[in-house]
């Protein structure tokens, strides 16, 4: 193989580092995770502005990791694939074994979650099909249409104090949202908590669950 065709090898994928390389740009890969969404509400979540959202977007785009439709007079982006989800999700698990510093920045601003393991993922997969347990989904009702946890009940975090009787307080509830840097399960479990509910929370989103080869559902 000539040295010319082998650099152009590692040029071609180190398309994606670069496109991987911002931290806005993963924010957005995060959020695309958990289904398709139109440059606005990009922006909105990701609390950047319209134009930096959209060239931001279109890096991503270039390097083929998400791809984009017109819906009217919106514009809707997409992962391009299930393994972009996957490369995400094990990014930030590699990046949170290796970097000391991002553990003590994630113990700084969220209590302490569940970290499951194949053995754990697996036994919480048995316990909520057998209902001996309550997996709560905060996320937006379009996020948990698009795809959940197996067994998971949706309570957006914005619904969750008015909707409280929904929720048995004789069970184990375990709350979960977009990932180990999402605040809305942590928020969830301090609110359940107070009002003396049993809950506990994980670190894994959809992301991470479907990374680890387990199942996920999507809404009729």
């Amino acid at each position: 193989m000539s040295r010319e065709l082998k650099n152009l090898l590692y040029e071609h994928v180190a398309r994606v580092g670069k496109a991987l390389s911002s931290p806005k740009r993963l924010e957005l890969l995060e959020l695309l995770a958990q289904g398709e969404k139109t440059v606005e509400v990009l922006a909105n979540e990701a609390a950047i502005d319209m134009k930096l959202a959209s060239a931001h977007l279109r890096v991503l785009k270039e390097s083929r990791l998400v791809e984009a439709r017109r819906d009217g007079r919106f514009i809707a982006y997409r992962l391009s694939g299930d393994d972009v989800a996957a490369l995400w999700a094990n990014l930030h698990t590699v990046a949170t074994e290796h970097l000391v510093e991002l553990r003590m920045a994630l113990n700084t601003i969220v209590a302490e979650p569940e970290r499951l393991t194949a053995e754990t993922r697996l036994s919480l997969l048995n316990k909520a099909s057998q209902g001996d347990v309550v997996v709560l989904d905060v996320r937006p009702e379009a996020e948990y249409q698009s795809a959940h946890l197996p067994h998971a009940r949706s309570i957006p975090l914005p619904e969750l104090k008015r909707r409280l009787a929904e929720l048995p307080k004789d069970k184990e509830i375990v709350a979960y949202c977009r990932g180990p840097f999402c605040l809305m399960s942590n928020e969830a479990a301090d609110l359940l908590r107070k009002r003396g509910y049993k809950v506990s929370k994980i670190s894994d989103g959809v992301a991470e669950w479907a990374a680890a080869g387990l199942p996920v559902e999507i809404s009729d």
